[in-house]
């Protein structure tokens, strides 16, 4: 608990892909790597699963829809449900309404949140992976006999 040191920063650095200020998708987007929003979409934002996945939201970006992402710097408008896997940050100009999910938060005075605040637990996460190095380590019965 006390020597473990938790990675606040977030891990993917590169941006592969940009919706521009000009550019206005309505449908979903699944994408992996990075994606910097300057546009506008109208549909649910995707990380890929099991891949860490970096959205930007600039202060000219809007999505209408829900977004699932591994991280996340916002400083444009999200209307709907945010879960954010690993690293949160709301900048000043941030506007999300909906539901926010995240493991890990900061906050810039000024950002607006209109729903309701989640905290994933770490607890949870641990005690699936010490219930699963315990079953591991048991001796099995058929080997016993």
């Amino acid at each position: 608990m006390f020597g473990r040191k938790r990675n606040k920063a977030i891990q993917v650095t590169k941006l592969s892909s940009l919706v521009a200020d000009n550019l206005e998708i309505i449908g979903d987007v699944v994408f992996s790597g990075g994606l910097r929003v300057d546009g506008k979409i109208e549909g649910n934002v995707l990380g890929k699963e099991g891949e860490r996945s970096l959205l930007v939201v600039s202060n000219r970006g809007s999505i209408a829809g829900r977004v699932h992402v591994h991280d996340a710097v916002v400083n444009g408008r999200i209307d709907g449900d945010l879960e954010v896997e690993h690293f949160l940050e709301l900048q000043a100009g941030a506007h999300v309404s909906g539901h926010i999910i995240y493991r890990q938060l900061q906050m810039d005075c000024g950002a607006i949140v209109d729903g309701r605040l989640e905290k994933i637990e770490e607890a949870a996460v641990d005690k699936k992976v010490v219930d699963i190095s315990v079953a591991a380590s048991l001796p099995s019965r058929a080997t016993e006999q």
